[in-house]
């Protein structure tokens, strides 16, 4: 493998895992071509007069021990308390006291952070996933309960056996009523349209193993149990207590990562389009690559050529080549974008009712679901509790709008001053903020971030037979798969491609294979 070069579209979590793991296991040196300005993909962290924004909110935390490790070897686990950490009761028995990471001294450090996640619906907060407490039974009052109670049991006794929507797929899950209450408004604000017309594979990969008796069963495992491991790897990922989180954003660990690849010799070129692939042999050989800045087109030749760009523009780029029903696939895949609206408070109009306490006593929430259905923003996030070192001035409240959309949409081409009234708006109109106590704002916006399971999803292993032809070219990650993944399963696709290239496998099913329902896979 001397002399060999691997060509890899985009620097995102998948991308710039699959060069890490080139460099560390393999001669072949990787050479990134990013289409933005920026390192991490939508797992970049954006930064605003010393605050920062996550865009979507990333956990760490993965149940494969191979990615809790790999994260905690480019940024240490905090050793020693944070500020905040004396305030807010949290389990530090991971805490050894050698200050060697002492995230109060210096920034290349992981923390630990509670993971705390709302609804919030009529008006109130109902905790995430649905516990059935007293405060959920209070608010949703006790008809509602139970009619819960009784669609759950229902669907228990008589389950739908064939689950050909999202929609079937949370019924079986959590019974009608519940599903009506809190999932089918909330998914198709996200998605644009209704959930009958999603496949299941969404939820197969979102919620996965999800139920009510699960969530009853851990909630009691919780009172007994004295685990304090952060791997939890018994529980489901909807319902970890803690996660790992970059003391300044999860761009700041991608930014280290491809720091990394630079210095043992990778190459990274920002602002740099794939416009063209050629093939040969059922090979790939070059990809053409445009200049953003300049508008200049090179060539660049390669042995091994991996794919995070969006599936529809991987098709485009292949030319006239491309048989016709692959093209047609290929056009009709779509895919929801997203709008983040940043903005610093003096403070929280919503009051902080919990037994937690935070810096300024403000809600504990990572993020709230924002369900009610008179106003568009979707999701919430409230990144001083993501890390307190992601807002300049500790004694303000910095947020994130999340809206979800599509590129042609309104919404999308609202000018910034005009969708900051909107977002304002709704966060007046629904009680959470009080429009006086906005400082500043700002509006970032991302495209292709949810690839879509409706339009052509169907047929895409039409594509996937097609792409699988060429033995040298690697689709992996969120937009690579053209599947909804978690960074994590974005890594561990990056991983198997470079695992089967040093191990000589021709065949791509274990890539595919990754953060696959066995269930929904043996369906195809």
């Amino acid at each position: 493998m001397e002399n060999r070069t691997a060509i890899i579209i985009g620097a995102g979590p998948a991308g710039l895992t699959a060069a890490y793991e080139l460099l560390d296991k393999t001669n072949i040196k990787p050479i990134i071509y990013e289409l933005t300005a920026d390192i991490g993909g939508i797992a970049k962290t954006v930064q605003y007069k010393g605050n920062r924004i996550d865009i979507g909110g990333h956990r760490f935390f993965s149940k494969s021990e191979s990615i809790m490790q790999w994260w905690q070897k480019i940024l240490p686990l905090q050793d020693s308390l944070t500020k905040n950490d004396s305030i807010i009761k949290r389990n530090n028995s991971h805490i050894k006291g050698r200050n060697a990471s002492d995230p109060e001294n210096i920034d290349r450090v992981m923390l630990i952070r509670n993971r705390i996640s709302r609804i919030f619906f009529l008006g109130k907060l109902f905790d995430y996933p649905i516990s059935l407490n007293f405060n959920t039974l209070s608010n949703l009052g006790l008809m509602r309960v139970i009619k819960i109670g009784l669609s759950y049991i229902k669907i228990r006794i008589f389950p739908l056996k064939d689950e050909k929507s999202l929609e079937d797929f949370f019924i079986n899950r959590f019974g009608k009523e519940l599903y009506l209450t809190f999932f089918k408004d909330y998914t198709q604000k996200v998605w644009g349209v209704p959930c009958e017309r999603i496949k299941p594979e969404w939820g197969a990969q979102r919620v996965k193993g999800l139920s009510i008796t699960k969530t009853i069963l851990d909630a009691l495992k919780n009172k007994l149990s004295k685990d304090s491991s952060i791997n939890q790897k018994d529980i489901e990922t909807s319902l970890i207590r803690q996660f790992m989180y970059p003391k300044l954003g999860p761009g700041q660990l991608w930014e280290e990562v491809a720091r990394i690849i630079q210095e043992k010799g990778g190459e990274i070129y920002l602002n740099k389009k794939v416009v063209g692939l050629t093939s040969q042999d059922k090979k790939m050989i070059e990809v053409k690559v445009e200049d953003r800045v300049s508008g200049g087109i090179t060539t660049k030749e390669g042995n091994y050529f991996f794919s995070t760009m969006p599936v529809k523009e991987l098709i485009r780029s292949f030319g006239k080549k491309v048989p016709q029903e692959v093209h047609e696939v290929a056009e009709g895949l779509l895919y929801r974008d997203f709008i983040t609206a940043g903005l610093l408070l003096r403070k929280l109009k919503i009051k902080n009712e919990t037994k937690i306490k935070t810096i300024n006593n403000i809600v504990p929430d990572n993020w709230i679901y924002i369900q009610e259905k008179d106003v568009r923003i979707g999701r919430l996030q409230i990144f001083n509790n993501w890390s307190p070192y992601m807002v300049k001035d500790k004694d303000t409240v910095w947020i994130g709008l999340e809206y979800f959309c599509n590129e042609e949409d309104e919404l999308w081409n609202k000018p910034d001053d005009s969708f900051i009234e909107l977002a304002i708006g709704e966060l007046s109109k629904i009680d959470i903020i009080e429009k006086n106590d906005v400082l500043d704002s700002v509006v970032i916006r991302m495209s292709k971030v949810y690839p879509a399971y409706f339009g052509t999803y169907e047929r895409f292993h039409i594509i996937r037979n097609y792409v699988d032809q060429f033995e040298n070219l690697f689709l992996i990650g969120r937009n690579g798969m053209h599947r909804y993944n978690n960074q994590d399963h974005s890594m561990l696709s990056a991983m198997t491609a470079v695992e089967n290239i040093t191990n000589n496998i021709k065949s791509k099913g274990n890539i595919w294979d990754v953060n696959i329902e066995k269930e929904y896979h043996e369906k195809r």
